[in-house]
């Protein structure tokens, strides 16, 4: 039976080999230390709180140990995690905590007024402070640790298709939906992440993207943890830490999304950091752009491109270092036993370099959403495949492409038009640190595209000049009508910019 408690097998096998590295603290944990702590967690939870198999317990948490505890200790007790976003206001929190129904929350203590606003619109259950400088009658984690005592190990009762957590989509395009997050897409996404990547017990990898976030649980966590490596944990990122990381614990491959891997080829430790114990790094959460590949690969950095979705595993294809040169754009091929292809809109299979919907069927997919049953048949159709809404495209050697979303999409004149295709050619620009693209309604063309941009420091651009370059590089259909300069593009925790917002703003402009 597949078992989603990786650190308790992976403690068993090489129980003194160094795990985690936390660097807010300092402290060095082993398999073994890492593994007690998670069952002295789950014991916590059963048996002090109270809670059973199925219940669901909420953490909003920056990155800490706890929060590892808390998610390790979800794969020993069959109750489900709901991490929540820190970045959240407490009306949006409390809409998830009603839909998922909580019967506890840990939080920490630069959370508490967030937690008191949010238990006075939804009931979240027993509030346990992480922090032992916690408010009023909460439970405190350190005084709950201490009452369990020590004890044997939380017997496994999780079965493979049980869910281990429910991890809730960003809600750019709407309400958030809860993505039930089975055993056996955890531990297949980091059996198939660590065959396919070739991960080994050498290596290193820093974690510096939210904990809550598919993305920081699943791209490296759990795969580097399943082949027997190291984690080094950041609470937040910054940029100067992340290259001190690397440098200090030998980092070897390294996940970030495209904002982040600008923010640190942009920092001055760029062009001096130690990067020899470096293999590579992958870029994930959004579409990378050319320019930004070339710019590590003149560092000597290999930077390859992955995808996944919270639905579909944070991990879905893979890429040799010599084809991440010679694709570069490519997300790869799919991994082992991971079924992908490109349909249109009836559902019918395209040929090469045809740009259609990506879908997937696979151990990888999830079970679908909590409490929507609806959503969950509309994305899984009843052969098991998962729509994912991306559309994509597949070469002749088998390599995929993503062209954007389909909701970006937007139709001119009668013609398809991609907003990431356009996006890609104006972050080439050299006075433009970033860009995004957006259809709005036009009386003639029906839709036509506008840019938002943000200017690199210390320059200025103009709506002519980038006409111009624009057009130098794409068909005429595809150049924006409108160039709209601003400071800097609304984007979600993970790096993803909300368009929706970039519309409403144009909306606004043009009624005043």
């Amino acid at each position: 039976m597949i078992c989603a408690d990786i650190i308790g097998e992976r403690s068993r096998l090489s129980p003194d080999r160094l795990a985690v590295v936390d660097v807010a603290t300092g402290a060095r944990l082993s398999y073994r230390e890492m593994d007690r702590r998670a069952a002295a967690c789950a014991r916590v939870w059963l048996y002090e709180l109270g809670l059973k198999p199925g219940d669901r317990i909420g953490v909003l948490s920056g990155n800490r140990l706890e929060f590892l505890d808390a998610f390790f200790a979800a794969a020993k007790s069959g109750i489900i995690l709901v991490p929540l976003g820190t970045r959240l206001t407490a009306a949006e929190l409390a809409v998830i905590v009603s839909d998922c129904g909580l019967s506890a929350l840990m939080y920490g203590v630069e959370h508490t007024v967030t937690v008191r606003e949010v238990a006075s619109r939804a009931d979240v259950g027993h509030r346990v402070a992480l922090d032992e400088d916690g408010t009023g009658d909460d439970f405190k984690w350190g005084v709950l640790l201490a009452s369990i005592g020590e004890g044997e190990h939380v017997p496994p009762v999780c079965r493979p298709d049980d869910p281990y957590c429910l991890l809730y989509t960003s809600g750019t395009t709407g309400r958030p939906k809860g993505v039930m997050t089975p055993h056996r897409m955890v531990a297949w996404n980091a059996y198939n992440t660590v065959a396919c990547w070739q991960l080994s017990e050498d290596d290193v990898s820093p974690i510096f993207t939210p904990l809550y976030h598919a993305g920081g649980l699943g791209a490296f966590l759990m795969p580097i943890l399943l082949a027997g490596g190291t984690i080094v944990l950041h609470r937040e990122f910054d940029s100067s830490e992340v290259w001190r990381a690397i440098e200090e614990e030998h980092c070897t491959v390294v996940l970030g999304v495209p904002t982040i891997w600008k923010m640190l080829a942009d920092a001055p430790e760029f062009k001096t950091a130690e990067i020899g114990s470096v293999r590579w790094f992958i870029s994930g959460g959004a579409p990378m752009p050319r320019h930004l590949v070339d710019v590590y690969r003149e560092r000597g950095i290999v930077m390859r491109q992955g995808y996944g979705l919270t639905e579909v595993g944070v991990n879905c294809f893979a890429m040799s270092d010599d084809e991440a040169w010679a694709k570069a754009g490519s997300i790869g091929r799919p991994l082992m036993f991971t079924e992908a292809r490109v349909v249109d809109e009836g559902g019918q299979v395209l040929g090469p370099d045809e740009i259609g919907e990506l879908c997937f069927r696979g151990p990888h997919v999830s079970t679908g959403y909590w409490n929507n049953p609806a959503a969950t048949a509309e994305a899984l159709d009843k052969d098991g495949w998962f729509h994912t809404g991306d559309m994509a495209r597949r070469d002749r050697d088998g390599f995929f492409y993503i062209a954007g979303r389909a909701k970006d999409m937007f139709i001119s004149g009668g013609v398809n038009v991609y907003p990431a295709e356009i996006e890609n050619v104006l972050l080439q620009h050299p006075s433009l640190a970033d860009a995004a693209v957006v259809g709005v309604p036009h009386a003639t063309w029906g839709e036509v595209g506008v840019a938002f941009v943000v200017s690199a420091e210390g320059t200025e651009v103009t709506a002519a000049d980038l006409d111009r370059f624009v057009g130098d590089r794409l068909a005429r259909y595809k150049i924006p009508k409108e160039f709209c300069v601003v400071d800097v593009l609304p984007r979600t925790p993970y790096g993803k910019v909300v368009k929706g917002e970039l519309v409403e703003q144009w909306k606004k402009e043009q009624e005043n």
